[in-house]
């Protein structure tokens, strides 16, 4: 559906003045989400991907650290939605202070959904997550993987669930006047707690010109953080989160095996890179076994 015809399902506030289509951040090709100046304020159109109208109608409702869902509209076969836009910062240049109010929104809106059996038919499922992680482990090609993978697939069906980004890469958070915003719930759900922070601070480097840029100091401010904040009032005990948080880890190296593997991408950079991580991170899960 083109743009003019996706305008005519919603009523802007003070009309429509200009419209700029947003580029993602990863490899600056432009997507369908664009922001748009109107005479009643600045927002956000995007079409709806995965789950996440779903998640929008609900699980987001009453909860913090979210965009403000201002419309939404069905047509054409797809789900669009006028949004709050937030000028802010992501964390792709991390800092303590944006790490700390990404971390406080995390850990509010799990605090909210902590084993939330209510919620768990909506958005990306447990099940339908489970099958495509187990899906992915055939695809490692190497037994020492295949073995770390069965204990993270044990891990990740016993721990307990709550509302999950499960992309929460560090793009998807917004920092602005005091608040941290997640954005792009496209795949989102009551799933094992620790999806959303270890994918938040896996990727992380402290080399100047990645992607993802994480202190050491502060990957290791973020664990403790959001145990003491969540965690040790959930009942889970310092050893099992440590334990825990090494698996959901490997499982996030493990992603990029699995998607050069599948995808004929083993000569690719990012893909030696994540066999190496992988491999290091299986040697010290089976090691300690």
């Amino acid at each position: 559906m083109e743009f003019d015809e996706i305008l005519r399902h919603f009523d802007l506030p003070g009309g429509l003045l200009g419209a700029a289509q947003l580029r993602r951040k990863e490899d600056g090709e432009p997507y369908r989400v664009w922001k748009l100046d109107c005479g009643g304020g600045t927002f956000i159109l995007k079409e709806a991907k995965g789950c996440e109208a779903e998640v929008y109608r609900r699980l987001l409702p009453g909860l913090g650290g979210v965009p403000q869902l201002l419309q939404s509209a069905y047509a054409g076969g797809c789900s669009y939605l006028l949004m709050e836009f937030v000028d802010g910062s992501d964390l792709c240049r991390c800092d303590r202070t944006k790490l700390r109010l990404a971390l406080d929104a995390l850990i509010s809106m799990q605090r909210q959904t902590w084993n939330s059996s209510g919620l768990s038919g909506f958005g990306y499922t447990f099940d339908a997550s489970l099958k495509d992680r187990r899906h992915r482990s055939e695809y490692l090609n190497d037994a020492a993987l295949e073995a770390a993978y069965a204990r993270f697939l044990d891990a990740y069906a016993a721990v307990p669930r709550a509302l999950c980004h499960d992309d929460l890469l560090p793009f998807n958070v917004l920092v602005s006047s005091g608040r941290a915003v997640l954005i792009d719930w496209e795949f989102a759900g009551i799933l094992p707690y620790p999806v959303a922070f270890a994918r938040l601070i896996a990727h992380g480097e402290e080399d100047d010109g990645a992607l993802f840029y994480l202190a050491r100091e502060d990957r290791d401010f973020a664990v403790g953080y959001y145990y003491d904040r969540l965690l040790r009032d959930m009942g889970v005990s310092p050893e099992d989160w440590r334990r825990t948080l090494e698996l959901f880890l490997f499982y996030e190296y493990c992603e990029w095996v699995f998607i050069g593997n599948k995808y004929k991408g083993a000569n690719e950079a990012y893909y030696r890179k994540y066999l190496a991580l992988a491999k290091h991170q299986a040697e010290k899960l089976n090691t300690a076994q």
